[in-house]
């Protein structure tokens, strides 16, 4: 069994811009980070995000987490951040945009240029942000068009929060933990049970009660 290092694989050096990562923040073998790229302090790049500071530069705040099959980009001469503790759910694209703390934009969402999303918001999994859109602090957005519906409650970013906690323990234990192995060819007889210490918003209500 051969155990992951620290040593990226798909990290390239694009003109005279190489990436700068935080030694505590992991990324997976097969994302792709390019050119004039800031990854902060225990963030998450997840398998296959494609982080292309080609033409512009990308800065990746401490605690952001990136999930898989992501794609950051932009406009050239364009500059797209995102804040500490941005939370950018699986598959969602960001397009010369500027997510501010403690946000989630959520699977599939697409953000697009010159967009600026408030601290603290939730963009809805699916949702296509126009080019130019600002979205106000707390904010919940959704659709295509997406469009504001309502506030974040104390309740909901206190969830979202706890979420984004998760992601942030995840380089750490994937630094001690993760490893290239060959598949078991038969379920073993006795299976290692999973932590169940975080659920979906409405369950997470339901708990409460």
């Amino acid at each position: 069994m051969l155990l992951l290092s620290k040593e990226f694989s798909m990290i390239y050096q694009f003109k005279k811009h190489i990436p700068v990562i935080h030694k505590s923040s992991f990324v997976h073998k097969t994302a792709s980070v390019i050119g004039n790229v800031e990854i902060g302090k225990n963030v998450y790049i997840g398998p296959g995000a494609a982080i292309r500071g080609d033409w512009g530069k990308i800065i990746i705040e401490d605690g952001c987490n990136v999930q898989e099959n992501c794609t950051i980009h932009m406009f050239p001469g364009t500059t797209v951040i995102l804040e500490n503790s941005a939370h950018i759910g699986h598959g969602a694209i960001i397009h010369g945009a500027h997510i501010k703390r403690n946000s989630l934009i959520g699977m599939n969402a697409v953000i697009m240029d010159n967009v600026v999303i408030g601290e603290e918001c939730i963009v809805g999994a699916l949702s296509f942000v126009k080019e130019g859109s600002v979205i106000p602090n707390r904010k919940i957005v959704v659709g295509n068009p997406a469009k504001i519906i309502k506030d974040v409650t104390d309740e909901i970013i206190n969830w979202k929060s706890e979420g984004t906690e998760l992601y942030q323990k995840l380089p750490s234990e994937f630094f001690e933990s993760l490893k290239e192995v060959e598949p078991l060819r038969s379920k073993p007889k006795f299976e290692i049970p999973q932590p169940k210490n975080y659920f979906t918003l409405s369950k997470s209500k339901t708990n409460k009660k």
